[in-house]
C-alpha cells in the first residue's frame, strides 16, 4: 500500500472561498491534486489545465510533486495588467497636477 500525505487545495472568489482538505498518494503533483479535490464542481469556470498554481503563495509548476501539509491554490486570471492600471494611474495623476 503507497503512503499518503495530507494536503489542501484552495480557491476564491470575491465573496466566496474554498479549501478542500484531502489525502493523497505521495508523488501527487500539483495539478493531480486540484483535480481530485473536485472543486471544479463546486466553481463553474475552473479550467485547471491553463490556470496558474501555486503552493503558500508561490507560484509552481503544474508537475511540482507535493508534500504533506501543502496548500495548492488556483489562481484566477488577472481581469487587468497591473502594469497598465499603473501607467492609466500615473497619467491621471499628471493630468491632475497639471490642471491644478
Amino acid at each position: 500500500m503507497s503512503e499518503t500525505i495530507h494536503v489542501e487545495v484552495a480557491y476564491a472568489l470575491e465573496g466566496k472561498q474554498m479549501i478542500l482538505a484531502l489525502d493523497v498518494a505521495e508523488g501527487t503533483t500539483a495539478l493531480a491534486a486540484a483535480e481530485q479535490s473536485g472543486i471544479t464542481e463546486k466553481f463553474e469556470g475552473i479550467d485547471l489545465e491553463n490556470a496558474k498554481l501555486g503552493i503558500f503563495s508561490k507560484v509552481v509548476a503544474p508537475t511540482q510533486v507535493l508534500h504533506e501539509g501543502d496548500r495548492v491554490e488556483i489562481y484566477r486570471p488577472l481581469i487587468a495588467d497591473p502594469k497598465e492600471v499603473r501607467k492609466a494611474r500615473a497619467a491621471r495623476a499628471k493630468e491632475k497636477r497639471a490642471k491644478g
